[in-house]
């Protein structure tokens, strides 16, 4: 495939989840490298629409609401929105559309894209239907982290070679976060979708502890009622320790980035932490890192593994080493 590179224009079909977004950002930043003057668009659920945002390379950003409008699939307020959102997709005719998720769902709203329609081949991805709605497919190893696996589609489909180190390409604008208090703080992600990736809460009361003595304020975000009480309970068991109010992605960028290190459960803000270069450490407990941990080019730790959770002294450890660097 030929793509001029002064004048390429490029669609990127990644919608959800969160971990999953930030995964696709490293293949943007090689995909900018290798066409600096490309105009890249972004399919992505309306919740996200603020992290493809974070990179200089995207130029629009095109919100999907899939997972809003399933519920009232018969609404007339879902029947406008979706014919509003074809007219936007359909506004810019592409080079390429790439499917990077690899399902029948983000494959169905490529093919609604103008422009031939890239993805992987039917052995590489989890639905593979999804393939037969693609002009071109490619082979990627299935066993890779999701996030070379993204390179390595998204170079094969735009017919560059995939060079340079691991760079997300965020670019966190500058935000004053008025509530927090001077200081070191450390950003504990207590919270994830699934009961069973939780680290018990006495766990992050005695990590917490740990931080308070050595100077370091734990933060504690939240995102949902449920999480916040939790959020609380832990707080109130650490006198020093702050609940942080209900946070955008951008502002949730922001306190990660002015963190002086990040620990957190199987949740996309871990990733999050891991793309804006902060030190992460990221505690799993039910699901295998290998695949989907976080990845970075800087510190970015990996404890525990599915029916295994690491210890408080392994993830304290991990802390010290964060610090170290």
């Amino acid at each position: 495939m030929t793509i001029k590179p002064s004048s390429a224009r490029i669609l990127i079909v990644r919608m959800s989840s969160m971990g999953d977004v930030i995964h696709q950002l490293p293949a943007i930043t090689d995909l900018a490298r290798a066409y600096p003057h490309a105009q890249i668009d972004w399919v992505v659920e309306e919740g996200f629409v603020e992290l493809p945002q974070l990179h200089p390379a995207i130029r629009r950003v095109i919100p999907v609401a899939l997972r809003r409008w399933r519920k009232t699939p018969l609404a007339s307020q879902t029947r406008t929105e979706w014919q509003q959102f074809k007219t936007e997709l359909r506004a810019c005719r592409y080079d390429v559309v790439l499917d990077a998720q690899g399902l029948i769902k983000s494959a169905a709203i490529a093919r609604q894209a103008c422009g031939p329609v890239a993805g992987f081949d039917r052995h590489s991805i989890r639905e593979p239907l999804a393939s037969l709605a693609y002009c071109r497919k490619y082979p990627v190893n299935k066993t890779q982290h999701a996030i070379e696996r993204n390179r390595q589609l998204t170079a094969a489909a735009l017919n560059y070679p995939q060079a340079g180190v691991l760079d997300y390409g965020l670019r966190v604008p500058p935000r004053e976060l008025t509530w927090l208090p001077a200081g070191d703080y450390c950003v504990c992600l207590t919270a994830t979708s699934r009961a069973d990736k939780e680290w018990p809460e006495a766990h992050w009361i005695v990590l917490g502890q740990r931080l308070l003595a050595a100077g370091v304020r734990p933060v504690l975000p939240w995102g949902s009622a449920d999480e916040r009480e939790r959020a609380e309970r832990i707080a109130a068991a650490l006198p020093g320790a702050m609940v942080a109010p209900k946070l955008t992605l951008t502002d949730a960028a922001a306190l990660l980035a002015g963190a002086c290190i990040v620990v957190g459960v199987d949740t996309g803000l871990a990733h999050l932490a891991a793309a804006v270069a902060v030190p992460t450490v990221a505690i799993f407990c039910a699901s295998d890192p290998a695949l989907t941990g976080v990845l970075a080019a800087s510190y970015a730790v990996n404890l525990g593994q599915r029916g295994a959770a690491p210890t408080v002294d392994a993830v304290w450890q991990a802390v010290l080493a964060g610090w170290q660097r």
